[in-house]
């Protein structure tokens, strides 16, 4: 997809596919990347959208595409955008399963970054990498609205149940303290998109109150 799908956003639709990903997050303790998650967000497009939320500045989720092409180089899985802010966020998702995040420790006392989220790491890099060598043209406006937009990136892989205490505090470490060419990179699990979503839409019930009248 070149071209991003304008999109208004309901919160009950948020609501009612947020327990469907509760549902699917339950079913099954592993999560394949193109058989399980990419197909889900593909047809949940109101909580794909509100993905967005975790940039504060992406106040109306209202651009939404799936597998993404950047200039014909690179395809993230899922950019969400606000048009009015001109602020996208780029969503690589990795599997979710047990050496996702970390790899077996092997000799070492602690285990080390997976390939599967350092690969998920990496394209966001590329992505980065694309975006700067085309800012300022008119290929770049005409995507995002403007010359230079402000671009962050997010990586989704694991499930917290895979990680002990101390990976977790790694992860944390890791979320809070990534910045590439002053873009917010985050890397963060399945579960937590699940927690941070359901505390996001819980703040907001007059609003989905009123989508569902």
């Amino acid at each position: 997809m070149k071209h991003f799908d304008k999109h208004s956003l309901v919160m009950e639709e948020c609501r009612n596919k947020l327990r469907a990903l509760a549902d699917l997050l339950a079913a099954k303790d592993e999560l394949s990347e193109r058989d399980d998650i990419l197909p889900f967000f593909k047809r949940n497009r109101h909580l794909a959208a509100f993905i967005g939320t975790y940039v504060p500045a992406i106040a109306n989720p209202d651009l939404v595409a799936v597998e993404y092409d950047l200039f014909g180089d690179f395809t993230c899985d899922l950019a969400i955008g606000d048009s009015h802010n001109k602020t996208y966020l780029l969503v690589e998702f990795e599997d979710a399963k047990a050496r996702s995040l970390f790899a077996d420790k092997g000799a070492k006392e602690a285990p080390e970054w997976a390939s599967r989220v350092e690969h998920g790491f990496s394209q966001v890099i590329d992505w980065f990498w694309k975006l700067s060598d085309m800012e300022k043209t008119e290929a770049y406006e005409h995507r995002f609205g403007v010359r230079v937009a402000s671009v962050h990136g997010l990586v989704i892989a694991g499930r917290d149940q895979y990680m002990e205490a101390r990976e977790k505090a790694r992860l944390k470490w890791r979320q809070e303290h990534t910045v590439i060419a002053s873009k917010k990179v985050s890397v963060i699990t399945f579960d937590q998109l699940l927690s941070d979503l359901s505390y996001r839409l819980n703040r907001f019930p007059a609003a989905a109150r009123a989508d569902a009248r």
